[in-house]
């Protein structure tokens, strides 16, 4: 559902920039960065054509080797996979090669401002994306408890819902200084931000969501945690994020981060598929005509099996092949748990303090389960009430969430019949894609028991269990309480000058580096901190009319809170 507190508060001047994912823990305005004529920076000619590694190919592996390739380097990407990481866009076999399923990210708010840039430069197009009771919805059902409500508003839900909606906005308003804060970030007024946030990270860090929630007398009722945990406000149920530092639950409300989402027309993934082939018309070293493609022979580097350092302070790496190569600095945009289980490495590569940050990562579970069916059958009109034969579906049951995915009335269709996290994504782990599917229908089957979903569907399901992925082995990171110091290590880790000299040279972004993880926005802005370090690394430097995210961090730097 939709929340209404971050629209409540509009816009001080109409000419202000979108508020955007730059906050409020690092207020660095990425898309002015990117936006800038000057570009991100350049390096001395001497070290044009020098090789960088860059170790994942997903969103944020891919635009680091893109950004640096563009300054005169040689990203030299392994990937053990495929291109795309947790943006994996699948077809279904058989069927129109029109119908896709988002495994991964499917959803993008406006404030993702810089990965716009990156849609736009590929040339994408995005469409509103159908979340419970948002205005590309026709229609939601939310069930809980075995009863059912149809509502195509809010307004058509029982007052208790409403009562949970107003809570939840008086909770964060008490609380977390909520509108406060969202005017700040919309005016990029740094100094404010910092002051708010500052005084909540010292008061916030060690709670829980649930918590805060519990600490509030606009919450005061269990019945009101419950219904708001199961059905929430924005995407969905919050409950399975309730263990989860607040800390990270306001990062994505004060950026309207749940709010007003729009998916990618044919795909998530084809951002890092046509950044790979794309041949940039600014470029320095390289001829034109030179892509990520081209530099690699078509296709990445496989996976990386060891890590190490060696003389001269070089990072080292092998391939699955046994391909040894040495590299003067390297990106590592991976699962951080990787480097603890599946790569071998150096305890030298990272300072201890950065170890135990990776060690501490808490992952979430994520789990889906797409089906095609002939058309989008559940716009057709119940002839008894007039209503939507099936609707966006937000339940107790095991489903939890139901979205409907379709690209006009006479055209085949898709259903993800369930997207869960957590505890409910762990039910699904030891069925098959068709049990799944069989409990799935068997749920949907009690809440539409008029509606013959089965005879719509025209292939196999397809699903994924992040948790279960061998090169991922979670969906995104969700911080504890408690862990904003480890959190504060991992996304500061670029400033390199302030790491002793032997550990240095190896760069660490992707989502879960990030502040803003589950979210692509939090990958695009931590491979422009990657490339912001490898460039200071190589000699370079932004051009003083757009300095970098390094060149202004004393100013921005997030709020540091004492280990004693």
């Amino acid at each position: 559902m939709t929340s209404t507190v971050p629209n409540a508060v509009q816009h001080a001047d109409a000419t202000a920039p979108p508020i955007t994912m730059f906050g409020p823990d690092f207020p660095y305005a990425y898309d002015d960065f990117l936006a800038h004529p000057a570009g991100l920076g350049q390096i001395p000619a001497t070290e044009h054509g020098q090789e960088v590694a860059v170790i994942g190919g997903g969103l944020s592996g891919i635009i680091a080797a893109y950004e640096l390739m563009k300054m005169g380097l040689k990203p030299v990407v392994y990937e053990a996979d495929q291109i795309g990481g947790r943006l994996r866009t699948v077809g279904f076999d058989g069927c129109d090669p029109s119908l896709t399923a988002e495994m991964g990210a499917m959803r993008f708010p406006p404030s993702s401002t810089a990965l716009q840039h990156y849609i736009d430069l590929v040339g994408l197009e995005t469409r509103a994306f159908p979340n419970p009771l948002s205005p590309a919805t026709p229609s939601t059902v939310v069930d809980l408890k075995g009863e059912s409500h149809y509502a195509e508003t809010i307004d058509d839900l029982p007052q208790v819902y409403r009562d949970v909606a107003n809570a939840w906005n008086a909770c964060l308003e008490e609380g977390a200084d909520f509108s406060d804060m969202n005017r700040a970030l919309r005016e990029r007024d740094v100094p404010r931000i910092r002051e708010i946030w500052s005084r909540l990270v010292e008061r916030l860090d060690n709670q829980t969501f649930y918590g805060f929630l519990c600490e509030s007398e606009a919450f005061k009722s269990f019945r009101h945690r419950e219904i708001f945990g199961q059905v929430g406000f924005g995407t969905g149920g919050w409950d399975t994020d309730f263990p989860n530092s607040i800390l990270e639950i306001l990062r994505v409300v004060y950026t309207e981060a749940d709010d007003h989402h729009r998916g990618i027309v044919g795909g998530s993934q084809q951002i890092p598929l046509r950044l790979w082939d794309r041949e940039p018309q600014k470029i320095v070293h390289w001829p034109l005509g030179t892509s990520l493609a081209s530099l690699h022979g078509g296709e990445p580097r496989g996976a990386v099996t060891r890590l190490t350092r060696t003389a001269g302070n070089r990072i080292t790496v092998t391939d699955a092949t046994g391909d040894i190569r040495t590299f003067r600095a390297a990106v590592f945009t991976g699962q951080s748990w990787l480097l603890l289980s599946k790569i071998d490495c150096d305890d030298a590569l990272f300072p201890i303090d950065h170890w135990t940050a990776m060690e501490r990562t808490h992952y979430m579970e994520s789990s889906k389960l797409f089906v095609p069916v002939d058309r989008p059958f559940w716009l057709d009109k119940d002839e008894l009430t007039g209503r939507d034969t099936m609707s966006m579906t937000l339940t107790d049951r095991m489903t939890r969430g139901t979205y409907l995915l379709d690209d006009g009335p006479d055209k085949p269709a898709v259903i993800c019949l369930s997207y869960t996290w957590c505890d409910d994504s762990l039910k699904w782990l030891p069925l098959s894609p068709k049990e799944r599917m069989e409990v799935m229908l068997k749920s949907l089957g009690e809440i539409y028991p008029n509606v013959d979903i089965r005879s719509h569907i025209i292939g196999n399901p397809v699903t994924v269990s992040w948790e279960n992925e061998p090169w991922f082995m979670g969906a995104f990171k969700a911080n504890l309480p408690g862990h904003y110091r480890y959190q504060r290590r991992l996304f500061t880790h670029f400033m390199q000058d302030r790491l002793p000299e032997d550990k240095r040279g190896i760069f660490l972004a992707g989502d879960d580096i990030s502040w803003t993880a589950g979210w692509a926005e939090g990958a695009v802005q931590t491979a422009l901190n990657a490339v912001w370090g490898v460039m200071h690394q190589f000699g370079g430097a932004t051009d003083p009319t757009n300095p970098g995210p390094g060149d202004l961090y004393d100013e921005i730097a997030p709020v540091e809170l004492p280990e004693d």
